[in-house]
């Protein structure tokens, strides 16, 4: 059997084919309507010349007209490229260069020649799946930048996605309770978006997206909707639970998870408090393998500040220096442009296992801190901090100390008035739960912590350029 990322939505219109499939805002797709807006973008694809193994190349902001045309390229055997239409027309052009499109589909501009997205509206109905297609072969690129910021796209097969979204296999490994689908707070040029899409196709039920990730829109959808599925990253989950929305009507979800990395232990306890009776399934992934670890809400209590247990169908291990490493039949075939993977996708994050086999993560392999001859994990420091009385947000980076090499610092965001912790404060604090040299030496304030858009994860080098950044 292939596992194809195309016939998954054969087999739902063939089973199910009056229920939804997708919404954004009022507008929905059955899975048969779904099933047919696929066939027409796929005839017209095919008709503009792509052919298996071209890659098309999709730059626009978010419509439902973008999931014919990943489940067109699917059936093709073309590889869906989606770029994040806000970024500059230099970088656009940059990653369009790097990618080497048959095609591109935007509504935003680039240098060198464009069709609209509504191009695939043109095509005939009916299409025929070319065979064979081989389900190792990549059906999607990621892309992001790279360490040295040039673009770096990671290439994931049907079979890879596939794995990662099927039910038992995906994010739900427990099963969704009820039909009301899932919320995507993606965007649909991240993994995470095209993840939870897959997903909620694999269980047959709706995907429901929002245009931004805010408050209103997210609690538009539910209201709206009624779904049954809620996954945000800690950053989205704070706007949620902003005391103004504490009357919104969140009932219908049953499952409320979280992560891409550790998690406070004081958002959980407000997710719950929020949200009584739901599930909350803390997870840890990566785009280029899906996800890795997970800890499931009987856990939560029992293992605060892990990211949970190895997650099927890959395994998973640490290596001589701590950083995490997994392979198995859900990793991707490798970046564009460079040599196929190994095998083995070393993820950068360094963590340790304890006995029962959860993974803690204490930091990122080129984010160590080394101060007066130690290593420093950042995460492992956050963690213990981020129950700090009095901060807003917290990062730990080093920064350099011609007496220790780097010192341990803590960057906090306050909030309005108050008066920031000394080192005194802050090391007493974590007395007894860290090492004399991972405690900070240092405090810094800042108005906020860089992060990445689409996951929230901290960007450490732009705040140490923040913070050694003479005065004016």
């Amino acid at each position: 059997m292939s596992l194809l990322i195309g016939d998954i939505v054969i087999t739902a219109a063939r089973t199910a084919p009056g229920a939804l499939a997708a919404t954004l805002g009022p507008d929905a797709l059955t899975f048969r309507d779904l099933d047919v807006a696929a066939d027409r973008a796929a005839n017209a694809l095919t008709g503009l010349g792509v052919r298996r193994g071209d890659t098309v190349l999709w730059c626009a902001g978010p419509t439902l007209r973008s999931l014919a045309a990943f489940v067109a390229c699917a059936r093709v055997g073309a590889v869906f490229a989606p770029v994040n239409p806000a970024l500059p027309g230099a970088e656009r052009d940059r990653i369009r260069s790097y990618a080497d499109p048959r095609l591109v589909l935007s509504d935003v501009e680039f240098t060198g020649p464009v069709l609209p997205p509504a191009t695939l509206d043109e095509g005939a109905p009916g299409f025929t799946v070319p065979r064979p297609l081989c389900d190792t072969d990549p059906h999607i690129l990621y892309l992001t930048s790279g360490s040295t910021g040039t673009p770096k796209g990671a290439l994931v097969s049907h079979r890879a996605s596939w794995l990662r979204a099927a039910p038992g296999g995906g994010t739900f490994t427990a099963g969704l309770r009820g039909d009301g689908g899932v919320v995507c707070t993606f965007p649909l040029y991240h993994y995470g978006g095209w993840h939870y899409v897959m997903e909620a196709w694999q269980h047959r039920t709706a995907v429901h997206l929002v245009r931004r990730a805010d408050a209103a829109d997210m609690i538009d959808v539910v209201q709206r909707r009624r779904p049954t599925a809620l996954y945000c990253i800690p950053a989205v989950w704070e706007r949620l639970l902003e005391p103004e929305h504490r009357r919104a009507d969140l009932r219908s979800l049953q499952h409320a998870d979280t992560g891409t990395s550790s998690v406070a232990a004081d958002l959980v306890e407000r997710i719950k408090a929020r949200l009584p009776g739901t599930t909350t399934t803390i997870l840890y992934g990566s785009t280029e393998a899906g996800r890795m670890a997970a800890l499931h809400d009987w856990d939560l209590d029992r293992k605060p500040g892990s990211v949970g247990r190895p997650a099927t169908p890959n395994a998973l291990w640490l290596d001589a220096s701590g950083e995490v490493c997994t392979s198995g039949p859900a990793v991707m075939n490798g970046y564009l442009g460079a040599a196929p993977l190994d095998g083995v996708y070393r993820s950068g994050d360094l963590g340790r296992l304890d006995e029962d086999g959860y993974l803690y993560l204490t930091g990122r392999n080129r984010e160590v801190i080394r101060t007066g001859g130690e290593s420093v994990g950042p995460a492992e420091v956050e963690h213990a901090l981020r129950d700090l009385p009095g901060i807003v947000d917290v990062a730990v980076v080093g920064l350099p100390d011609p007496r220790w090499g780097e010192l341990v610092c803590a960057v906090v965001v306050l909030p309005p008035g108050a008066a920031a912790p000394t080192v005194d404060d802050v090391r007493a604090h974590v007395n007894g739960r860290l090492a004399s040299h991972q405690r900070p030496r240092r405090v810094a304030v800042v108005d906020a912590i860089p992060r990445t858009p689409a996951t929230g994860q901290i960007q450490r080098s732009r705040l140490r350029d923040l913070l050694q950044r003479p005065s004016p």
